[in-house]
């Protein structure tokens, strides 16, 4: 059983049917739903998929189910709004680069995927209207996501009280012994729970894996600009993971590494910097290599403690008299001109260490720097 039950892990419901059933030695049916509405993964994504890949590297018949169905609804969890709907061409795009970011973690020779459009297009209104009999309008209005909006006089669509019926009754056809996700997921995966019993199909249990959050401790999001994300560059990912919060660190060596736990108590033993450095040259060599990790681990060290610039700086043409805003913008080191402002009188915007005093400066050539780690070559 090792550490499948607990490491990364959340929930676990309930226990004593997932202990009876590894205790018996015999393979057991695990999934794993995803519904593709992006197609850029982080760290945050990549804990069910390691969790997955454990179940199935410990013999267990392991499924990778794509909400190539449920992904045109849209998942309400979450959400302190309607999501905007997906068509099916949006789905099966951002599979194609899901599945690519995905095989980082999951070994696909081990790893069966389907799709739940195979079995929920099928369906008729009498069928849909059976399934919906087992939930009630309480338990939907329970999920603390729906009350809000409501008290907050956003709209409610039928369609996201079907969502956990849809993805519920992927249970029903899969027939697992195991359902897992993130911790977000909990209730939809009870609703399978459910249904797999109204349908007479095996008992399963539900298991949930933590969520983390972004390196600056707030929810993983691109907004905030604190994801690491699985296809990062060496440089970007080995950055990352020196920012994340110190007291997040332990939660993501759980989550996001295969050092023993044991191991990971005597890190935590040494310097905080140090440990930060086990962990970033860790990431990068589990999503690239060991030689790529020593060599971010010698460019993090040439801009941060030596001031120096990296050896990877990207290069863009600019014509000449174009304003130094404009272009910084355009290749996107930074989000607008009103946080170009904000940078300015920060003298967080620089070339050849000089801060740049101006918001209507005219672009020149040579390096330049946003923040702490951001740089431009400006070519004319």
């Amino acid at each position: 059983m090792s550490e499948l039950l607990t490491r990364g892990v959340t929930n676990v419901t309930p226990r004593d049917l997932a202990e009876k059933k590894l205790k018996a030695g015999k393979p057991i049916r695990v999934y794993l739903g995803i519904d593709p509405t992006g197609a850029h993964l982080h760290l945050g994504h990549s804990v069910p998929l390691r969790k997955l890949q454990a179940f199935a590297d410990e013999g267990n018949e392991v499924i990778f189910l794509i909400g190539s169905f449920t992904a045109m609804i849209g998942d309400p969890s979450g959400q302190d709004k309607m999501r905007v709907a997906l068509t099916k061409e949006d789905v099966e795009k951002n599979f194609e680069q899901y599945k690519a970011q995905a095989e980082k973690v999951l070994d696909f020779s081990k790893v069966e995927i389907r799709y739940n459009h195979e079995w929920l297009e099928k369906l008729g209104f009498e069928e849909i209207a059976k399934i919906a009999s087992h939930i009630t309008v309480q338990q939907m209005l329970e999920r603390d996501m729906f009350s809000k909006r409501l008290k907050e006089g956003n709209s409610v669509a039928i369609s996201e009280f079907l969502y956990p019926l849809m993805v519920g009754y992927d249970s029903v056809e899969l027939d697992v012994d195991c359902e897992l996700g993130g911790n977000d997921q909990y209730f939809n995966m009870l609703a399978g729970r459910t249904l797999q019993k109204v349908y007479g199909k095996r008992e399963k249990f539900v298991l949930t894996t933590k969520l983390i959050e972004g390196t600056d401790g707030r929810k993983m999001s691109k907004t905030y600009e604190n994801c690491i994300y699985l296809d990062d560059t060496p440089n970007d990912m080995f950055g990352g993971a020196m920012r994340i919060n110190d007291d997040l660190m332990e939660t993501y060596f759980e989550c996001c590494t295969d050092i023993p736990m044991d191991e990971v108590k005597k890190i935590f033993e040494g310097k905080p910097r140090d440990t930060k450095v086990r962990l970033a040259k860790e990431l990068v060599t589990m999503y690239h290599s060991a030689k790529d990790a020593d060599a971010a681990e010698a460019n993090f060290d040439t801009v941060f403690k030596d001031g120096g610039v990296p050896d990877d700086v990207p290069a863009v043409k600019a014509a000449k008299g174009a304003k130094l805003i404009d272009v910084l913008v355009s290749e996107g080191l930074i989000a607008s001109k009103s946080e170009s402002r904000r940078l300015i009188e920060q003298g967080g915007i620089k070339k050849d260490d000089k801060a740049i005093d101006s918001i209507d400066a005219e672009i020149e050539e040579g390096i330049y720097k946003v923040g702490k780690r951001k740089f431009l070559r400006i070519i004319l």
